[in-house]
């Protein structure tokens, strides 16, 4: 079993910077592939950024390049997101997701929700213009 736990979230104006932490519990997170996605109000859960096991692999959505990054630290059972050059419309809930096993295939699959195994409760993020 494993626990996520977002953090960082919060109300910023259009332009500025947040980095949302993900805490993950247990012993399989340096195997583990971790992603971020987020919803907002009456849309889907869309993909935003994932990480490999080995963190050599990081993969984005098209939105949001060049503006954020994923990054892990295993030595803290930690993922991170830092989100530059903020939009109104990058406000949603942000969740953490973890696939707890090594994965040797293509980018496509970091981008579905069903490829992870577990979810944080979401952190929000609102930007406002």
């Amino acid at each position: 079993q494993v626990q996520l736990v977002e953090s960082g979230g919060g109300l910023v104006q259009a332009g500025g910077s947040l980095r949302l932490s993900c805490a993950a519990s247990g012993r399989t997170f340096s195997s583990s592939a971790m992603g971020w996605f987020r919803q907002a109000p009456g849309k889907e859960r869309e993909f935003v950024a994932a990480i490999s096991w080995s963190g050599d692999s990081l993969y984005n959505t098209d939105s949001v390049k060049g503006r954020f990054a994923i990054s892990r630290d295993n030595a803290k059972n930690t993922v991170y997101l830092q989100m530059n050059s903020l939009k109104p419309e990058d406000t949603a809930i942000y969740y953490c997701a973890a696939r707890p096993r090594i994965f040797l295939g293509g980018s496509d699959y970091y981008t579905r929700p069903q490829f992870y195994d577990y979810w944080g409760q979401g952190t929000q993020v609102t930007v406002s213009s």
